[in-house]
């Protein structure tokens, strides 16, 4: 079974948002939205070489992987800019379905931070973007 078999089973079987496996090494998170990520990347956590699984992948959450290294993903929805960004970035891709946009939890518009990393196509930059809306978000 591959890093991303494994972790799509892991997500399947469990409560978990996002698995994370690497030779045997398991991570899992039930934090949702880029969170997660977020949070490994906070605690610099090396997340290189990572296979991930993961609900729902937005465009800020693609970045976050191409940032962290991960090199495949399997989503169980995501978003057409998300699947350009990581496409373009050569990380293996496979997922059950896409949408035009990740919408926010209220149903109502845009995932605020699919929103804000829409015009975005620079990694540092949308690194940038990703830290200032979770500020702005938790305020």
């Amino acid at each position: 079974m591959t890093d991303v078999e494994r972790a799509k089973q892991i997500l399947d079987e469990s409560g978990q948002t996002l698995v994370l496996c690497k030779e045997g090494t398991i991570l899992k998170s039930t934090l949702r939205g880029v969170d997660p990520m977020l949070a490994y990347l906070d605690q610099k956590i090396d997340l290189n070489g990572y296979s991930a699984a993961d609900k729902v992948v937005g465009k800020a959450a693609a970045f976050l992987f191409v940032i962290a290294g991960v090199r495949s993903i399997y989503a169980r929805v995501i978003s057409q800019p998300a699947l350009l960004v990581l496409q373009s970035n050569g990380i293996s891709v496979c997922y059950d379905e896409t949408t035009e946009h990740i919408i926010n939890r209220a149903g109502t518009d845009f995932c605020p931070m699919e929103k804000a990393v829409l015009a975005v196509s620079d990694l540092k930059m949308a690194y940038t973007v990703i830290l200032k809306t979770r500020k702005t978000l938790q305020s």
